[in-house]
């Protein structure tokens, strides 16, 4: 009834937030990973950016981005496709854009959703313009905005990549081989080494209220943010509150053989001076809290465990990730009011 009166009222909640009023939330990322965040967030806000990785050069975006000049739209159309809604409409179009061909042409393995938004981008000459007239056509529930205006390559600074010199450091190139390298990765660079961010997603990190970063491939979706200069100055200038959602389980390849506080550590180690107010992670994927606590102390963080894994495999479950970001948005609110 308290809440009921509120939202009439327009009194301010306990923690600052004006009732009735939904966050400003941005989240970063790419792959399937940053599609478990956006199932989940859009069912709490309405207020909704994600701000995508372009470093993709596997696949049907590889072939696109090769053939055409282009941002790689694969990463893209997956969070157009995760903020469908789940009516007819949503889950009709989420399927549509998905959708890859199969034949014995050049359409095989190509994604409809990616051919969709490269001709857009031809159409309109503007690759954020053309990403909302997908969503709009798709329903989506929030924005998808590319983190760089150029096309970039990831480069990997990698230990023991050749099994038989185990010591040895070398240097693999490419998003897709990076996710599948064997050895241990130390760095990840991109290439152009100072990329432009789009401007529109600066603006979304800066307006924010909760910035979200992860789950999702470590080196390859969720570093490369941090490596965009105007970017990285956004998520530490930001007043928003930022929230590091860890994965599951270490990643065949990138992460083999990771804790959940190694992966701290090396986000640490490609951004020094970025702060994080929250960790959250599946309280089942965490063998040892004490050293998890003692690694985001070193953020500036707490750490936030969640039943947040799906019952029937290794993969985030939308409503209880959901539940986890909705409680951690009520109960650490920010400072300053809610927009």
């Amino acid at each position: 009834m308290t809440g009921r009166r509120r939202r009439r009222t327009g009194l301010p909640a306990a923690n600052g937030r004006r009732a009735g009023v939904p966050p400003k939330v941005v989240a970063l990322g790419g792959g399937h990973g940053l599609s478990a965040s956006l199932a989940a967030l859009r069912r709490i806000t309405g207020d909704l950016t994600a701000v995508v990785t372009v470093a993709d050069d596997g696949g049907s975006s590889g072939r696109l981005r090769s053939e055409m000049g282009v941002l790689p739209p694969g990463d893209l159309r997956k969070a157009l496709a995760a903020l469908c809604g789940d009516d007819e409409w949503g889950r009709t179009w989420s399927k549509v854009v998905q959708h890859r061909f199969v034949s014995g042409g050049d359409l095989h393995g190509h994604a409809v959703g990616n051919l969709l938004i490269v001709a857009l981008w031809e159409q309109l000459n503007d690759e954020v313009a053309a990403l909302e007239w997908v969503g709009r056509l798709l329903g989506a529930h929030g924005r998808v905005l590319p983190m760089s205006g150029v096309p970039l390559d990831l480069h990997a600074i990698v230990r023991g990549h050749d099994p038989a010199q185990p010591d040895a450091v070398s240097t693999v190139r490419g998003q897709a081989t990076v996710a599948l390298t064997p050895g241990e990765v130390q760095e990840v660079q991109l290439v152009p080494a100072d990329p432009p961010a789009v401007p529109e997603a600066v603006q979304a990190v800066m307006d924010a209220d909760w910035v979200v970063l992860g789950p999702g491939s470590w080196f390859s979706s969720v570093i490369p943010h941090l490596l965009v200069p105007e970017l990285a100055e956004a998520l530490m200038t930001t007043r928003a509150r930022r929230v590091l959602t860890l994965n599951l389980a270490p990643q065949p390849g990138e992460t083999e053989g990771f804790s959940p506080q190694r992966h701290l550590e090396v986000l640490g180690r490609h951004a020094p001076k970025l702060t994080i107010d929250v960790v959250l992670a599946d309280e089942a994927a965490v063998p040892d809290r004490p050293s998890l606590d003692e690694a985001a102390q070193r953020l500036g963080a707490t750490v936030e465990l969640a039943p947040v894994a799906a019952p029937d495999g290794p993969r985030h479950d939308p409503e209880s990730l959901a539940a986890a970001y909705d409680r951690i948005f009520r109960m650490r609110g920010r400072i300053g009011p809610w927009r």
